[in-house]
């Protein structure tokens, strides 16, 4: 399959990105959501490790490139309609997320409809502070 084909089945946005969860191999954690576009994409597949689309930067993001928190690639996997990507990844130094911890979804729903509220439950691994300089 030539490069320009497999790339030409995802079912890209009108902006021409995909959506993106970054799932831990072993653990199977989903860590973080993001977007690709198709350069993102090809960097991920030639580099081996996670490539993003920044939409507030508008550019691309090697995750880990200030962080040292690569994502290294173990599969990645199209999804049935064609239009979302799963990344199954090692993550290093288990820290995804920009605030310092495993994951970007550490904050969980607890309560009713009218006496609910967003309880963080993951800890914090690494201060922000000393990840970013």
């Amino acid at each position: 399959m030539s490069a320009a084909k497999w790339l030409n089945k995802v079912k890209w946005d009108d902006q021409g990105l995909v959506p993106v969860i970054a799932q831990e191999a072993s653990s199977n954690d989903v860590l973080m959501f993001a977007w690709m576009n198709r350069e993102a994409l090809s960097r991920t597949v030639e580099l081996g490790e996670a490539v993003y689309w920044s939409r507030s930067r508008k550019k691309l993001w090697h995750k880990g490139e200030e962080s040292g928190h690569v994502q290294k690639i173990k599969e990645i996997r199209l999804d049935c309609d064609e239009d979302v990507i799963l990344l199954k990844i090692e993550q290093a130094d288990s820290i995804a997320c920009h605030t310092g911890r495993h994951s970007c979804f550490y904050q969980k729903f607890e309560g009713t409809l009218n006496d609910g509220d967003w309880q963080t439950v993951d800890p914090v691994l690494k201060d922000p502070e000393s990840i970013y300089k």
